[in-house]
């Protein structure tokens, strides 16, 4: 995720990220631009069809759909934020229970018992880990530990990963509990942190896994597709050739709210404006290293 500056304006002006919408629309924005060329050249050239009273009322028609157009593209880039916030919350969740529950079994636990803190200091942050893998599903799997702990080597990676790390958290504490070192109070206590860990995974699986409706996002496109096309024929009466930037402009920023949706609605992945999932988990392993320390 871009960290900045919300109140500097300079560099929002004249500063082009590499996620900018300019770069990726440039060669459409060409092309708009010749094309609105060709229909001013033909209009003021050749056919200079402006003097005909009727076709001065055709950007009436364009009036009318630019205001549903917008309505739109509001509903679809607050439908995107609202999942990319979601995400934020789940894993601003996660990161809180993970806390919890490292203090409350650092509280059980007798000091001693350097094995059993062992397991969790590795297995809670493990899930964070796992979970950012699972959503981003990355063939390539990587390990933050130089070693990885004896429980994990049983996991199969053809199976729900997520799934597997809170079982072995869930069957370490269930030990803890039958060989007396918990309490049943305890074990009860801990019960939220336990299910809260794939509640979090089941909520963002379906958020990654649910996307805008297909007929939805191919009905904005095509509108603004046709409404872009359409607007050179309709105001070249009355701007001449000054309708080439004005339709280069409109399509650039019609068409930049719709990448931006695109782009915020998987809040999972590794783009510049997703979720920072990986420095939440370094979180998580710091915290939790602290506390069972």
């Amino acid at each position: 995720m871009i960290s900045y500056n919300p109140k500097d304006w300079f560099l929002f002006l004249f500063r082009f990220h590499k996620t900018d919408t300019v770069r990726k629309l440039f060669p459409l924005i060409v092309f708009i631009s010749l094309y609105s060329w060709f229909i001013a050249f033909i209009e003021m050239e050749y056919l200079q069809l402006s003097q005909n009273s009727l076709l001065k009322n055709i950007p009436v028609m364009h009036n009318l759909l630019g205001f549903a157009i917008s309505m739109l593209l509001v509903f679809r880039t607050n439908t995107a934020y609202d999942r990319w916030w979601e995400g934020r919350k789940l894993w601003g969740s996660l990161i809180n229970n993970s806390r919890n529950m490292a203090i409350k079994l650092n509280s059980f636990l007798p000091h001693e018992d350097t094995k059993s803190r062992s397991f969790f200091k590795s297995l809670i942050p493990r899930f964070a880990t796992e979970l950012m893998l699972h959503l981003q599903a990355d063939s390539t799997r990587y390990e933050l530990d130089d070693e990885l702990h004896p429980e994990l080597q049983q996991l199969d990676r053809n199976k729900h990963i997520p799934n597997q790390v809170a079982g072995l958290i869930m069957s370490r504490i269930n030990s803890l509990y039958k060989h007396n070192e918990i309490t049943g109070d305890q074990l009860i206590v801990l019960n939220n942190e336990m299910l809260s860990l794939l509640d979090i995974c089941g909520a963002c699986e379906r958020i990654k896994n649910t996307p805008i409706p297909y007929s939805y996002s191919a009905f904005i496109k095509k509108f603004i597709f046709f409404y872009i096309m359409t607007l050179p024929v309709g105001y070249v009466f009355s701007l001449g050739y000054m309708v080439i930037p004005v339709v280069a402009f409109i399509f650039y920023v019609l068409a930049s709210l719709e990448l931006i949706a695109e782009e915020i609605e998987d809040p999972f992945g590794k783009d510049a404006n997703d979720l920072p999932m990986q420095k939440m988990s370094e979180t998580i392993r710091k915290n939790i290293t602290e506390i069972l320390a």
